[in-house]
């Protein structure tokens, strides 16, 4: 098993969230994108600002390594508008895949006809582009029968608006990493709550994202069905190793 081909190396973290200087935080992120493309990840996920320059890093290098970023993160709370203007700009800019936040609290307020729009609207401008669109759903904010609801909603508004041959192209993925439980409980993927997902996203394709911390725990994923695997410590976990901290 080609694990490394089931990573997408992720560094979301702003300066002030990783308490350093602007200049200091951009070289971490040059970091990951250089580690990527050595060590041939599928994918470096990184912010909307940063494409630009990853683009330029793996252009350079003649890599395959494709560039992700998130969109409306990590609260997914952005109108509708504003996400599609910054998928857009990330689109312009040489993303190759788009990894919006759902806006999960409208989802929970019952709000069903925002949620189905916003998943609809936005997936198209990404099948239009030909990019992989990628829906987070914070599923550490979520009960189980809301996760269940929320992946079938995504699941029946793609297959409902969509061809047979872009399901593929559209997941339903776990978490930001970024949301903040109470009493240590897990803000990322977990098996149970993949194996909720994947039970009610199917046909969609699966994105764990969050909480694998060990060679082991991704290949146990990768055993449940996921396709793609978002960690802050690709190199650490595909070179066996295990992180106790991080996303």
């Amino acid at each position: 098993m080609n694990i490394k081909q089931y990573l997408d190396s992720t560094y979301l973290k702003t300066a002030a969230e990783a308490e350093l200087s602007d200049n200091d935080n951009n070289n971490v992120v040059k970091g990951f994108i250089q580690e990527a493309i050595d060590e041939g990840f599928k994918l470096i996920m990184i912010r909307p600002d940063k494409v630009t320059l990853a683009k330029e890093m793996i252009l350079k290098s003649k890599s395959k390594v494709l560039i992700g970023t998130v969109i409306s993160f990590p609260n997914g709370t952005n109108s509708l508008a504003e996400k599609l203007a910054e998928a857009q700009k990330a689109i312009e800019n040489g993303a190759d895949e788009l990894d919006y936040v759902a806006n999960y609290e409208a989802f929970k307020k019952g709000d069903i006809d925002l949620v189905k729009n916003e998943i609809f609207i936005a997936t198209r401008l990404g099948i239009e582009n030909h990019k992989v669109v990628k829906w987070i759903i914070e599923v550490a904010a979520l009960s189980d029968d809301q996760i269940i609801q929320f992946s079938a909603l995504i699941k029946n508004v793609v297959i409902s608006n969509f061809k047979e041959n872009c399901l593929q192209q559209v997941f339903v993925k776990s978490s930001t990493g970024f949301y903040k439980t109470s009493d240590g409980l897990p803000n990322g993927a977990t098996a149970h709550t993949i194996v909720i997902m994947l039970e009610n996203a199917y046909p969609l394709p699966v994105k764990a994202a969050g909480g694998v911390r060990t060679f082991e725990e991704a290949v146990e994923m990768i055993r449940l069905g996921v396709k793609r695997i978002g960690t802050s410590a690709a190199k650490t976990i595909a070179n066996g190793g295990t992180t106790k901290g991080g996303y």
